[in-house]
């Protein structure tokens, strides 16, 4: 079982039945807010809902704040492991978070996509895009960078064995290099345990299903993944950021510049001293993003308010 209290995360968790029956969980913080959209954050590959916590803290509490859900995929976190490695894609878990958002109410929010959170959000994007007003995007695009990529496979093929808490921050370090200069040595401890758990006899190891490792086995380095650019023509109807880490290898800057060409009304952060993925708590970004939502919201309000007066007009017309 994870010790939640014991790595400092908070939320009310809930759960839901995925379309094949798996449990799926969500980390809620705060209540709802009249008139006020909720946000819906979407991990990385191996990562869960807690690397939102701190960012979901800061955005309840900012300006009139909102209600934030953060799911857990599949055979991550708290959700229950998909008895299929091959149900690991972005299309059963965008299927998930569809279902997700009808179990708990919500016809449509404002999203948040971390890395393979981002690549789901292209899919829900061309599914149904009436579910999402807004999106950020973190550190991720329809283009992946392969030395990216290879970093992620290089350094998650030594998961899944023990680990000593006091390993965790120079583990990382090591790992990522010189990727996060601008990010404190507790920030960068909180979000490595973010993505760890312990067991119930006390041992410290990552939390997710190994299984999930079984969808890298088949990419080789240097072999570029199918772009999503079609499925991002969906997402550039909506208002759209991305926040890039400056390092990043994963979302080159290269990419970002088609993406502004694809959608000229795309807003852009470039953060520097962090790579991939960009740790939204740090600095001003809450603040960015919060404000971001709000300036989308009112322009979703003032198009359903026109497209009422117009409905209503035909109406009277008729």
């Amino acid at each position: 079982m994870i010790d939640d209290e014991a790595l400092g995360h908070e939320g009310e968790v809930r759960r839901f039945g995925a379309p094949d029956g798996t449990e799926i969980a969500v980390r809620v913080f705060g209540a709802p807010i009249p008139g006020r959209l909720p946000v819906v954050c979407l991990p990385g590959l191996t990562r869960n809902s807690r690397d939102f916590t701190a960012l979901a803290k800061i955005l309840t509490e900012t300006g009139e704040g909102r209600q934030i859900f953060a799911f857990d995929f599949r055979g991550r976190g708290l959700s229950q492991p998909s008895e299929n490695w091959e149900d690991y894609n972005i299309l059963i878990e965008a299927g998930d978070v569809l279902a997700g958002m009808t179990a708990l109410g919500l016809p449509d929010a404002l999203f948040i996509g971390t890395s393979r959170g981002g690549l789901v959000m292209h899919v829900l994007a061309a599914m149904r895009p009436t579910a999402m007003v807004a999106g950020v995007l973190n550190d991720v695009g329809p283009a992946i960078g392969v030395a990216g990529l290879a970093h992620i496979k290089t350094y998650l093929s030594r998961a899944g064995g023990e680990v000593d808490e006091e390993a965790v921050l120079p583990g990382m370090r090591k790992v990522f290099g010189d990727g996060f200069s601008a990010v404190s040595d507790d920030d960068f401890k909180r979000f490595g345990l973010a993505g760890m758990r312990w067991t119930e006899d006390d041992k410290l190891v990552s939390d997710f299903d190994l299984d999930l490792l079984k969808t890298l086995e088949s990419w080789e380095p240097g072999m570029p993944l199918p772009p999503m650019w079609d499925q991002f023509k969906s997402l550039a109807t909506m208002p759209l950021m991305v926040i890039r880490g400056e390092n990043s290898e994963l979302l080159e800057a290269q990419t970002v510049k088609e993406m502004q060409a694809n959608d000229p009304d795309l807003t852009v952060i470039t953060v520097p001293g962090q790579g991939h993925p960009v740790l939204l708590e740090t600095g001003d970004l809450p603040q960015r993003i919060a404000a971001f939502f709000d300036r989308a919201e009112a322009e979703h309000h003032e198009t359903v308010g026109a497209n009422e007066s117009i409905a209503s007009m035909n109406r009277a017309a008729s």
